[in-house]
């Protein structure tokens, strides 16, 4: 069996499909994974209320500029302080409280099949691959913008490994126009996926559209599609102290129809946010508070996921930087204050290098361990992501997964069975003897170990006579097999067609412009 075959099989969490006779088979489940790690703190508990406070008198002192007019009528009606004038808002520390209050601490949302369906709370653990980047990269083709086809392949990548859990947009396809770009990222998704979908936020006009579409695929009615959630949207603040038109229309439109809003400040230290830290955190931790009471005012018990993204710049060229001890520690503070408001809540991995190499690899592993040290709900970008998300690698990717799929490892507890304890195994090998042929081992070898995705554990002469393949071209060969061989999930034809023509009609009637 080869390396890349045996990849095929192990990509979807079954290691028993290749367990001996009587092996105990393989307990992990890539699919429902809860973090093992105990969260780590960044500062003491004054501090961190402290924290909370500064951000609260932000809200209530500074305020945040709500560019859309019904977003800050909303904001008014709960008693929010409101200038017309300059489009700010204040909003007392009680408001943000009744919002916290009422936004729910768990939240289901429902998949294509039922076996892929998530829970976002607190101690689970959800990863998602790099996103919306500009550009899509590989050994073979070269770096390029996102297209219809890299869009598909990505899609079709993300279905393929059950330690991906969320479909985010990994590419924008910019061959597809922006008035019909939403009927062919959805149908994309739900055609070659069965695994939470993600809807952008671009103006009421293609949610609506994009919210008949799953409804309709999903045989729904439209009592049943608001009574539970299937899709999510992720809404960045404008930092500092901003929010525009089609972000907070989107947190409306989705509050109001029962779906996830993922709220994501987005502040690098020494930017658009304090240098500092806690500084940056602060700004962050108000902006998403902000957000998250807009969409409490706008549907009480409405489903909403903290989140955070915060960095820092290099101060020499300005350029975002990601992996680095800052964006560690902000993760960790953010943890901190998710736990503190009680909410599920998204983090980020990442990497600024420009190609796979060992400085993405370390980058984004370290930023990985913020997330999963944080107790992070979702962890987005986590594999693929290259130049601070200006592009996706197909090969950065695969070699990606095999850490998340090391860490899916982890999520399941060490066995200390009488079997595993090995008491027997032990008094049947003499001292200075080997466990190779011992009952214990020839019972478990198939099963007992994680079998690598793309690592090469052999020596180096057969590395050697195997051609001397390094990682990425292992890598570009395990992409390429998969979208040869994988067709994805069964869909019904009727349903699909009948998406087909919901989209052919409105598109020959012009689609519908993003708001800007």
């Amino acid at each position: 069996m080869t390396l890349i075959e045996n990849s095929g099989r192990r990509r979807r969490g079954r290691p028993g499909s290749r367990t001996g006779a009587g092996a105990p088979p393989r307990k992990t489940d890539y699919r429902n994974l809860v973090n093992p790690f105990p969260p780590m703190d960044a500062v003491s508990q004054d501090r961190l209320e402290a924290i909370h406070d500064a951000a609260l008198r932000v809200l209530e002192d500074q305020g945040v500029k709500i560019l859309l007019p019904e977003a800050r009528k909303i904001f008014a009606a709960g008693g929010a302080i409101v200038d017309e004038e300059t489009e700010m808002v204040r909003i007392g520390r009680d408001i943000v409280a009744a919002a916290l209050d009422s936004a729910p601490r768990s939240v289901p949302v429902r998949a294509g099949a039922r076996d892929r369906d998530i829970t976002l709370e607190l101690g689970r653990l959800v990863f998602q691959p790099g996103a919306g980047a500009p550009h899509a990269t590989d050994l073979e083709r070269g770096r390029r913008p996102g297209n219809a086809r890299d869009f598909r392949e990505l899609i079709r990548l993300t279905q393929h490994f059950d330690v991906l859990h969320m479909i985010p947009p990994l590419v924008e396809p910019q061959d597809v126009t922006p008035e019909l770009r939403h009927y062919f990222t959805l149908e994309t998704q739900l055609t070659q996926s069965d695994k939470v979908p993600f809807i952008f936020s671009r103006g009421t006009p293609q949610v609506l559209e994009s919210f008949e579409m799953l409804r309709d695929f999903r045989g729904l009615s439209d009592a049943q599609f608001a009574a539970e959630s299937h899709c999510y949207t992720i809404v960045n603040t404008n930092s500092p102290r901003q929010i525009d038109i089609p972000m907070a229309q989107g947190l409306i439109d989705f509050a109001r129809h029962g779906q996830v809003s993922i709220v994501t400040p987005f502040t690098l230290m020494g930017a658009m946010a304090p240098i500092t830290v806690a500084g940056a955190v602060t700004l962050s931790h108000a902006e998403a508070l902000a957000a998250i009471t807009l969409t409490q005012l706008a549907r009480p018990g409405a489903p909403v996921c903290y989140g955070t993204f915060t960095s820092n710049v290099d101060m020499k060229s300005g350029a975002p930087a990601f992996g680095t001890p800052e964006h560690f520690k902000a993760s960790l503070l953010a943890g901190q204050l998710a736990r503190h408001i009680g909410l599920p809540w998204r983090c980020a991995s990442g990497s600024a290098a420009n190609i796979a190499d060992a400085q993405a690899a370390h980058e984004t592993q370290f930023a990985l361990w913020g997330c999963l040290l944080s107790g992070a709900t979702v962890v987005i970008h986590a594999a693929g992501w290259l130049e601070g998300g200006l592009s996706v690698s197909y090969e950065k990717l695969i070699t990606d997964l095999e850490v998340l799929q090391m860490v899916a490892e982890l999520c399941t507890p060490a066995e200390a069975g009488t079997d595993a304890i090995g008491l027997d195994a032990i008094s049947e090998v003499e001292p200075g003897g080997h466990f190779f042929a011992a009952a214990q081992t020839m019972a478990r070898y198939q099963s007992e170990f994680y079998d690598p995705l793309v690592a090469d554990w052999s020596n180096f002469g057969t590395w050697s006579d195997r051609g001397a393949m390094d990682a990425s071209t292992r890598a570009t060969a395990i992409w390429k097999r998969i979208l040869e061989s994988d067709d994805g999930p069964a869909v019904d034809p009727a349903r699909a067609e009948a998406l087909r023509t919901y989209i052919d009609m409105h598109t020959a009637r012009g689609g519908a412009a993003p708001e800007s």
